[in-house]
């Protein structure tokens, strides 16, 4: 079998060579689209990352690929209306890092709650004013999850760790797992107003967007926290700023960012026509980045070493089961 990896950093090839022996095996580091296509003749196969991009006219010049592995969860740079139309099956990795983000929101949960990014910036400064550097204890605090899914689970899971009371929104509620986490469904009303926390782990879906926007602002219990660790669009960026601006949230941690989706390389910019949105978008960071009660970090909740294995041992369990003629993560 004849498979073409993209988007491959050296450890990864590393890592995957020993478990196709046999295959004629391309890597590159590059990402696949149009405008990057090598010589692919024969490649039954290929594997990508979320920057790749096959469209129609790509796949269309592929003429024996039967399969795409996608090393993502999301497929949507996958034109899977063509690859259904021509019989190339398409495979992603459904679940890789629900605990490591969960880990990484609790990160963002106690930065904010015990100032540990104020206080690294004052051990730097030589400054010894602990009164500005009183935190808060998570035990006896109300947390809300907005989403319950792998990723919400694992963070009640925690939060409970903590002595945390938590509440839960989600349109599809499990009351075995209420009892067996011990956590409370509630409304989004009745979430917003009474947690000191809310963390979003909602899919971002039409229904989702501007989840939080000005008039659930208001509905939070002054001086709470927002964490977002799942998508950027759930958050209405301008609501969050005047929402921080008047004190009405109390400090933000922020893994995700509205628009961030729109920035995949800075020339992109110049020709993408939602490069007005993506510039708006690069404004609203800067003033996110100067407030001292918000803690951003890069789209970096799924970054931990398992994880980044997870996603190739995944990756290689799909191709593996399509070589047997079997099914396994199959979006097409």
């Amino acid at each position: 079998m004849n498979i073409a990896f993209f988007e491959v950093k050296d450890w990864e090839r590393d890592y995957l060579v020993p478990h196709f022996s046999g295959c004629r095996l391309h890597f590159s580091a590059e990402r696949l689209d149009e405008h990057h296509l090598p010589q692919l003749e024969g490649f039954e196969c290929v594997s990508v990352f979320v920057h790749s991009r096959l469209s129609a006219g790509l796949l269309e010049r592929l003429s024996q690929l039967k399969l795409v592995a996608t090393r993502s969860t999301g497929y949507d740079h996958v034109d899977t209306a063509a690859c259904r139309a021509r019989a190339i099956a398409v495979a992603n990795v459904p679940n890789y890092g629900e605990n490591t983000v969960a880990e990484h929101t609790f990160a963002l949960i106690l930065s904010l709650s015990r100032n540990v990014h104020k206080s690294y910036r004052h051990a730097l400064e030589g400054r010894m004013d602990l009164a500005a550097l009183t935190g808060f204890d998570l035990e006896r605090k109300t947390l809300g999850v907005a989403g319950a899914g792998r990723i919400g689970l694992h963070v009640i899971k925690i939060a409970r760790g903590f002595g945390m009371r938590v509440l839960v929104y989600d349109v599809r509620q499990d009351s075995f797992l209420a009892e067996l986490l011990n956590f409370d469904y509630a409304p989004l009303e009745r979430l917003l107003a009474q947690s000191d926390i809310l963390t979003l782990h909602a899919p971002y879906l039409a229904a989702t967007h501007h989840l939080m926007n000005r008039e659930r602002f208001r509905l939070m219990k002054r001086g709470a926290l927002l964490i977002n660790t799942a998508r950027g669009a759930l958050v209405d960026t301008d609501a969050l700023i005047e929402a921080l601006d008047s004190g009405q949230l109390g400090g933000a941690g922020l893994d995700v960012l509205e628009g961030e989706e729109l920035i995949k390389e800075e020339h992109e910019l110049l020709h993408a026509p939602q490069a007005a949105e993506a510039l708006q978008a690069l404004v609203r960071r800067s003033v996110l980045l100067k407030k001292d009660n918000v803690v951003l970090t890069p789209h970096n909740a799924f970054n931990s070493r398992e994880a980044l294995q997870r996603i190739l041992d995944t990756t290689i369990e799909n191709v593996q089961a399509w070589q047997r003629g079997e099914s396994l993560n199959r979006v097409v």
